[in-house]
């Protein structure tokens, strides 16, 4: 029976002890979204366990965790929180302890962090619908280094204007013409690492999104890196995504499914 207090399956102390001379690394994965943008395949299935290939996106980002050294995720479930429940249990198949918490009512991208009371001092959180090649270890490292508050993984992306784009100044003369532009911009990946202070700006309780958050923490003038990366990244929310994600998966596998996956040592 799943609970808004986190369900560990076995016990891993995740608070600083270390690994092989490593600090055991923990990742917080919000899988509770109703994923309507993916409608009709998420509406009595949950997004994570929509398939890539031959593997649910989710077992495709757990696989990719536990060949960066995380050892421990905890699940942020809601909709169809059982199904969740039932597929990945406690992450023994995949070697890496899997526990999960279960929110009573919609607590937004950022509130479900503040039902776990044994976070370690830097976590990874992201989005269980990511298909991505992004190397979270260097991520990890990248943000205990710099000593940020978020540390925020970026992708380049363009974006087609399928107009005519004009400037004018303040006397409506046209100053500048632009025939269908492209417009870059830098985006988030939907992945980030987080330092426990930084709960110190979030209410337990309260319906808070990572949009918000950020805006906080912004305005306390508190530290946020971004982790510039080139690596493949596909979001899945839409059905023209999910369909142009098998695609790429299928000519690219060998590249999101790290060969000592089916090897790891255990924990």
């Amino acid at each position: 029976m799943l609970k808004s207090k986190p369900l560990s399956v076995f016990f891993l102390a995740s608070a600083q002890p270390l690994l092989s001379g490593r600090i055991l690394m923990r990742a917080v994965i919000l899988a509770g979204g109703l994923g309507r943008r993916l409608a009709p395949f998420s509406v009595n299935f949950p997004k994570p366990l929509v398939p890539i290939g031959n593997l649910p996106i989710l077992e495709i980002v757990l696989r990719q965790l536990r060949a960066a050294n995380f050892t421990r995720a905890t699940l942020a479930v809601g909709h169809l929180a059982d199904l969740l429940a039932a597929y990945f249990q406690d992450g023994r198949k995949w070697n890496i302890e899997i526990d999960y918490s279960r929110e009573d009512s919609p607590l937004g991208t950022a509130g479900p962090l503040m039902l776990l009371q044994d976070l370690p001092e830097h976590f990874l959180v992201m989005n269980g619908d990511i298909l991505t090649t992004l190397n979270y270890e260097k991520l990890f490292e990248y943000h205990v280094d710099s000593n940020a508050d978020v540390t925020i993984a970026t992708n380049r992306r363009s974006v087609k204007v399928d107009f005519g784009v004009m400037e004018f100044d303040r006397d409506n003369n046209l100053t500048n013409f632009f025939e269908k532009p492209e417009l870059n911009y830098d985006v988030s990946m939907g992945v980030y690492v987080f330092s426990r202070r930084v709960l110190d700006f979030m209410t337990e309780g309260a319906h808070c999104d990572l949009n918000v958050l950020l805006e906080i923490l912004l305005k306390q003038n508190r530290t946020i890196k971004a982790f510039q990366s080139t690596d493949m990244w596909l979001d899945i929310g839409r059905p023209d995504d999910y369909a142009r994600a098998q695609e790429t998966f299928e000519e690219n596998s060998h590249l999101f499914l790290p060969s000592n996956t089916n090897n790891l040592a255990t924990i």
